[in-house]
């Protein structure tokens, strides 16, 4: 791997049958765990980390079917569930001899970590999400013509085939797009980790577009589930979108609330790729959350 970020020791950890995540590992103290989001890699949180290893030992996964991580061909539902993917994250710990940690994700990472946050509450002391709403709701405020933003949503959440050739016979441009037109400014992400971000993707269109689908599919059960029993997020939560609520016409905070019993919600100026955007920001408001 040609970038790295500053400070940090990759690891190829395996975590279930045939499936290793690589993980960039650094610092010292209380455990940190940051999932990353789409169309992106661990190297997301580049400059976010370091700070954060001042004072926690911070670890950066490739989730699975993205970066140098496995990805296992999607042989049913359950290969790319979140739930699968979270028992993933808690493998991970468990080979670094974390047995309790903050978790922090972004964008698909966010959907990760929430679905970990409900599974695995007495192992993640604090959460923190990114820019989504939950799986459940995602679908439901996403409507009429504001939801033309997320059409890659309705494409990859097509039966198998379609997607992934339309998908690979275009990669670059597919994945490129969401890049510039998700950032605020060009000198965001640099044309090196661009260059990365693109390669990443274009080696992984089956798992990504298997990722999506599940979110179309066996996500929306298990949140309809934990929703009916009445299950909520128990940690401290902190919720940091854009302003959601303007662009798609709906209250943000009200959505999160029923989902978390300690919730906090931010709105940041910066765009969808706030820790590469804002990382300072970012890191500040992820100390303040695990100080709660």
């Amino acid at each position: 791997m040609g970038i790295t970020i500053a400070g940090f020791e990759t690891r190829r950890i395996g975590v279930a049958d045939g499936v290793e995540l690589m993980a960039a590992v650094g610092g010292d103290g209380p455990a940190l765990v940051l999932l990353h989001g789409f169309p992106q890699t661990h190297l997301m949180w580049r400059h976010v980390a370091p700070i954060l290893a001042q004072q926690h030992t911070v670890v950066c996964p490739d989730l699975r079917g993205y970066g140098a991580s496995s990805k296992p061909e999607a042989v049913g539902e359950d290969t790319y569930a979140k739930r699968t993917m979270a028992a993933d994250i808690m493998r991970l710990a468990d080979a670094l001899g974390i047995d309790r940690f903050a978790l922090v994700g972004h964008d698909r990472g966010a959907h990760v970590a929430f679905r970990a946050g409900l599974e695995h509450s007495h192992r993640i002391s604090h959460l923190g999400i990114l820019d989504i709403v939950p799986t459940l709701d995602t679908w439901n405020v996403l409507h009429g013509a504001s939801a033309a933003v997320a059409f890659h949503l309705y494409l990859m959440a097509q039966p198998p085939g379609l997607a992934e050739q339309m998908i690979a016979n275009s990669a670059d441009a597919f994945f490129g797009h969401f890049l510039d037109t998700w950032s605020t400014s060009s000198h965001m992400i640099p044309a090196d980790v661009r260059s990365e971000y693109l390669r990443a993707c274009r080696d992984a269109v089956p798992s990504i577009v298997a990722d999506y689908r599940a979110t179309a599919t066996i996500d929306i059960e298990h949140d309809q589930a934990d929703l009916d029993a009445g299950n909520q997020l128990t940690m401290p939560v902190t919720v940091v979108q854009q302003d959601w609520g303007r662009q798609l016409g709906f209250d943000a905070t009200a959505t999160w609330r029923p989902w978390a019993t300690d919730l906090q919600h931010f709105t940041t100026q910066a765009g969808h790729f706030m820790a590469e955007e804002a990382p300072e920001d970012i890191a500040t408001l992820i100390l303040d959350l695990v100080r709660r």
